[in-house]
């Protein structure tokens, strides 16, 4: 079992770490909010640490699932950042949807300091996250990676490695591009559905078996018909991964004008007061500005 360090409790990280110490695994979190931290090692056992450097001395892997890139850089390489903290051999593993381009940048600075960084942003929200069966999407070195799988497989379903730095993130907003066209046709679909007079819950038993069938179709058609948008992952938090998406198809060259579309559909969910309603809620824009 390795000693491990985990940095960030969100919806996703606190399972995840949890997932670990229940593993048999020594693990050490961090979190900005103490409090978090305090009430996981109470739940879990295992020990909390007031900084990321401190979390990250002497462990064999760091793992850290935050916000952003800002958020990223801060518990990397910022003041009492895990970077400070990391002995040569050491491998950082992130968990967070970024950009590429810090993913890049904090793999220079992690090889500078013989530390591996590998890049391996998660899909299948929280439900994923406390079942164990989140989907993960690697880059980084090979040698890495491998020496870091079996961390991960014990909260993944599916853990597999892209390429090289940077394919992970790059992966994820495949992932992210795909969502969104799907939300939003199956949004469409129940809208088109409740105007013609048709039973929602009908119409999906039967267009779910054929081709129409989808894993946002199986698990939020009903939760979409009954108006309820409280879980999931939040709108804030799909227009920051879909403005990451658009700004590297902007570098890179790629055609995503509907991802550009439903993110301004997903700007008006904002307007409409739903900043942290679910990504589903393109269903709730469509019933009320038709």
């Amino acid at each position: 079992m390795a000693k491990v360090a985990f940095l960030g409790l969100g919806v996703m990280g606190y399972p995840m770490a949890g997932h670990l110490q229940a593993a048999g695994h020594d693990v050490t979190v961090y979190n900005r909010t103490a409090s978090k931290a305090e009430d996981w090692v109470t739940q879990h056992g295992g020990a909390m640490a007031l900084t990321p450097r401190e979390a990250a001395e002497g462990a064999d892997f760091v793992l850290a699932c935050v916000g952003n890139d800002d958020d990223l850089r801060m518990v990397c390489t910022g003041k009492d950042g895990a970077f400070h903290g990391m002995t040569e051999g050491a491998i950082f593993v992130d968990h967070t949807t970024v950009s590429a381009k810090v993913t890049r940048e904090l793999y220079e600075v992690g090889k500078a300091q013989g530390i591996a960084f590998v890049d391996a942003p998660i899909s299948g929200g929280q439900a994923g996250a406390e079942n164990g069966v989140l989907s993960i999407m690697c880059g980084g070195d090979q040698v890495a990676y491998d020496t870091a799988e079996p961390v991960m497989q014990v909260y993944s379903k599916i853990c597999r490695r892209i390429g090289d730095n940077g394919a992970g993130q790059m992966t994820k907003m495949c992932n992210q591009i795909a969502i969104a066209g799907l939300v939003q046709g199956l949004s469409e679909a129940l809208h088109f559905a409740e105007k013609a007079g048709l039973d929602g819950r009908a119409v999906v038993e039967v267009i779910s078996q054929g081709a129409a069938g989808s894993w946002q179709m199986a698990n939020r058609y009903e939760t979409m018909l009954d108006d309820h948008f409280e879980h999931g992952f939040a709108v804030d938090w799909m227009r920051k991964d879909l403005g990451i998406c658009l700004d590297t198809a902007n570098e890179t060259g790629a055609s995503l004008p509907v991802t550009a579309l439903v993110d301004q559909f997903y700007k008006d969910v904002q307007k409409l007061g739903g900043s942290r309603w679910d990504t589903s809620s393109l269903f709730k824009r469509l019933r009320t500005l038709g």
